[in-house]
């Protein structure tokens, strides 16, 4: 694939920093208490996105092994939409910023889903 010269170039990689820094901005504002639980869980799963996405970079020789972590980021993905949800349960954020927070997710996870299924143009002349 010519349209990116590293992981770095692709929208679904920036995507998924902006989402794990938006992620660590609001549960900075967390309580004490949910430090080594709740906010250490959404952080790494988030953060989790983007390390599986370049990690998929680096493996676009083998096609199989490309789609695999794409599919472990896309878990990620999801993993962090579950612990979205309990934030908002526990009204540690607005329904608004949930609701943002979501719908980068699941365009998140479609761009995934299209790397996946257009994932022998990724694993070309690599």
């Amino acid at each position: 694939m010519n349209h990116a010269a590293s992981f770095k170039d692709l929208k679904t990689y920036r995507l998924s920093r902006e989402i794990s820094k938006e992620i660590y901005t609001i549960t900075k504002s967390f309580p004490q208490d949910e430090r080594f639980s709740l906010t250490d869980q959404i952080r790494r799963s988030s953060r989790s996105v983007g390390a599986q996405i370049a990690e998929s970079w680096a493996k676009r020789k083998y096609e199989k092994h490309f789609v695999s972590k794409l599919t472990g980021a896309d878990g990620e993905q999801y993993e962090t939409q579950h612990w979205l949800e309990i934030c908002l349960e526990c009204e540690y954020i607005e329904k608004d910023m949930f609701t943002e927070l979501m719908e980068k997710c699941e365009t998140l996870g479609k761009m995934i889903h299209n790397m996946i299924q257009k994932s022998d143009q990724f694993c070309k002349n690599c």
